[in-house]
């Protein structure tokens, strides 16, 4: 069975996870919103060593290398957090354990934080993970699809989700073509299964994944990055909590960032170190297929920003025109409300 079958579960991973997420994310979150919250002075360790709970995207994988180094490390314990792993039942899950003051800090997809926002909930990011969209059209090499006007009359598997149609449309747009030159199918979490087997000419997904399970079976394959033709370039994953929870315990805020910003920064400037943290934490993965995965991601932590997990006020702009013009939600966003900068660390 290959490993990409997580994929198919990006967004529901069972019943049994689903009571762990709540049982664990809520002894987090209450826990830490009485530690005191307060960080000792010129540093970004609080006080009393505070409970706390991270909920991944995702199930882990190479693109949270940082965090697996940072608690590897000490660097959450230096802090004084004590800091709880989970991976989240499905993506909307996680948003709504966040709402509900359940766990402290989740990670999603920029797109989908923007969108809670317009939905008029708390959410906010505090750090970017990624600098980068991680979607792209992916297809076999071997089929010569390099460009947007190859696809036409092609087949395109999408996820369902509506940010996918988005992203198809807007690389087909951009390489002159029209949204109905190719034929899309909903074919769930199964591109990978479904290019291997070329059920389908080509699938929207996230190509340092994704992509890279293509290529490790064995199949070369062309990327057509989102933002790279014609799409934002804003940041693929985010930290974030809520308005309310970042204005109560800006400490434990403070302190949080700190630690993992220090993990990505040994990440980027020692991978192996990283990896090995990583697998040694999750025994089920593989290192052949997670390290090409974190090779992948390696250049998308910075992506030229000038320091590690801060966020661009242009990109963010950029996101908000973008949702608001495919009808992904209402209203611009602005910067400010998205996302705060005040925890990144400056001159990393």
């Amino acid at each position: 069975m290959r490993e990409n079958k997580s994929a198919v579960m990006r967004r529901s991973f069972g019943a049994a996870a689903v009571v762990a997420a709540l049982t664990l994310a809520a002894c987090g979150g209450s826990d830490s919103t009485n530690s005191g919250g307060t960080a000792t002075e010129g540093s970004a360790k609080l006080k009393n060593m505070t409970k706390a709970t991270l909920i991944l995207d995702f199930l882990p994988n190479a693109v949270h290398a940082g965090i697996y180094r940072a608690a590897a490390a000490g660097y959450y314990a230096d802090n004084n957090i004590d800091l709880k792993i989970i991976q989240p039942t499905s993506t909307a899950d996680t948003l709504k354990l966040i709402e509900a003051g359940k766990a402290d800090f989740g990670i999603a997809d920029g797109i989908d934080v923007a969108t809670q926002i317009d939905q008029g909930r708390g959410a906010k990011a505090i750090m970017a993970v990624v600098q980068r969209p991680l979607g792209g059209l992916i297809s076999l090499k071997s089929e010569g699809l390099t460009d947007a006007a190859a696809f036409n009359g092609k087949t395109v598997g999408l996820t369902g989700v509506p940010s996918d149609t988005a992203i198809l449309d807007t690389i087909l747009e951009n390489g002159g073509e029209s949204t109905d030159s190719v034929k899309k199918v909903t074919i769930g979490f199964n591109g990978v299964q479904n290019l291997e087997s070329k059920k389908i000419n080509g699938f929207v997904g996230f190509y340092p994944a994704d992509g890279v399970q293509v290529e490790e079976d064995g199949f070369p394959i062309n990327v057509l990055e989102f933002d790279e033709n014609g799409g934002p370039k804003y940041p693929g994953l985010v930290v974030f909590s809520t308005e309310k929870r970042i204005k109560e315990d800006p400490a434990l805020m403070n302190a949080f960032v700190d630690a993992t910003v220090q993990g990505y920064d040994d990440t980027i400037k020692d991978p192996a170190q990283s990896l090995n943290d990583l697998l040694a934490a999750n025994k089920a993965m593989k290192r052949d297929i997670t390290k090409a995965q974190l090779d992948a991601y390696l250049p998308l932590f910075s992506a030229g920003a000038k320091n590690y997990g801060v966020i661009d006020e242009a990109n963010i702009e950029a996101l908000s025109t973008f949702l608001v013009d495919k009808k992904l939600i209402k209203a611009p966003i602005a910067p400010s409300r998205f996302d705060t900068n005040e925890f990144v660390p400056t001159g990393n």
